[in-house]
């Protein structure tokens, strides 16, 4: 709840309404703000814009980070390598869609770069480890379709602002990525009529893995959302994907893509199940905003 009311306040600054416009960075004192400057815009967001803080506090924190993308597409390129096959994408929990289109951006680690160098938006991460050694896959992504409960639509100006409202004010790095990666994403969506559809995850899996597409590997994704997805649809997602591994084949394989947070310490581990067969490998662990990525393709699962 303490997210959902900073994501509202963040909002309000973002549409450039006082006194919070003036209070929050670029423009505003930010942190320097006093206690009573603080009380004062409080009580103004609640007197003249509560539809709109109400609104806000109904709603999870959506960050939808475009760059987890620096350890979701090396682990596509992972199952590409493996598969030898183009690859039908099903995100999950996708927000607003940023990471479906991690391989039309420039990844540059320093120890190696993949993608466009003109693209129009590079991705970095501190990386630790060897260069994957499937870096130089061929990587044809074929079909995408994504869904999420609550989808932000990017070509609505105001759903955009409630994206970065969860970026906090300070983060001018994180703030440029997102409205970078949004208009990439924006662009593609229109040129390719790919959306978030608004559906339970459960719902859309079951109907993607009914039959999937022959002759392609079929990768269910999903990055920092498995913890907000209800332990019944957890246990209902897991079923119908491990009753789809056992119809994988070689020729329609499919891989189960996670970069979820370990409960022990916070950070975040790169995950993938591969059918045939069902072995799950640890490919990174990785900082959950991407900055760090720690290679480990190999390791014991």
């Amino acid at each position: 709840m303490a997210l959902r009311w900073a994501g509202a306040l963040h909002h309000l600054a973002l549409r450039c309404l006082q006194p919070w416009a003036g209070l929050w960075p670029p423009g505003g004192s930010g942190l320097k703000a006093t206690d009573a400057e603080l009380d004062a815009a409080l009580t103004t967001a609640w007197r003249d814009h509560q539809p709109t803080v109400q609104a806000a506090l109904q709603q999870p924190p959506q960050t939808n980070e475009v760059n987890r993308s620096v350890a979701l597409l090396p682990g596509l390129l992972w199952v590409a390598a493996r598969a030898g096959l183009s690859l039908n994408l099903l995100e999950i929990g996708a927000s607003a869609g940023l990471n479906l289109w991690c391989d039309h951006h420039r990844h540059d680690h320093g120890s190696w770069q993949w993608g466009d160098p003109e693209a129009a938006l590079t991705l970095r991460s501190h990386w630790q480890g060897s260069v994957p050694a499937e870096a130089g896959a061929n990587l044809q992504i074929i079909r995408r379709a994504a869904c999420d409960t609550n989808p932000i639509a990017l070509d609505h100006p105001d759903e955009g602002l409630r994206l970065a409202s969860f970026i906090w004010p300070e983060q001018a790095e994180r703030l440029a990525r997102l409205n970078a990666a949004r208009a990439v994403a924006a662009r593609l969506m229109a040129a390719s009529g790919v959306q978030v559809e608004a559906l339970p995850a459960a719902d859309f899996l079951a109907r993607e893995l009914a039959l999937p597409p022959k002759g392609c590997a079929t990768v269910v994704m999903h990055s920092v959302v498995w913890q907000y997805i209800p332990a019944a649809e957890q246990a209902a997602i897991t079923a119908t994907i491990e009753a789809a591994g056992t119809r994988a084949s070689s020729s329609a394989p499919l891989a189960w893509l996670r970069f979820e947070p370990r409960a022990a310490d916070g950070h975040v581990e790169l995950r993938c199940r591969l059918w045939p067969g069902g072995t799950d490998a640890l490919l990174a662990r990785c900082h959950p905003h991407g900055a760090r990525t720690a290679w480990l393709a190999g390791a014991a699962a």
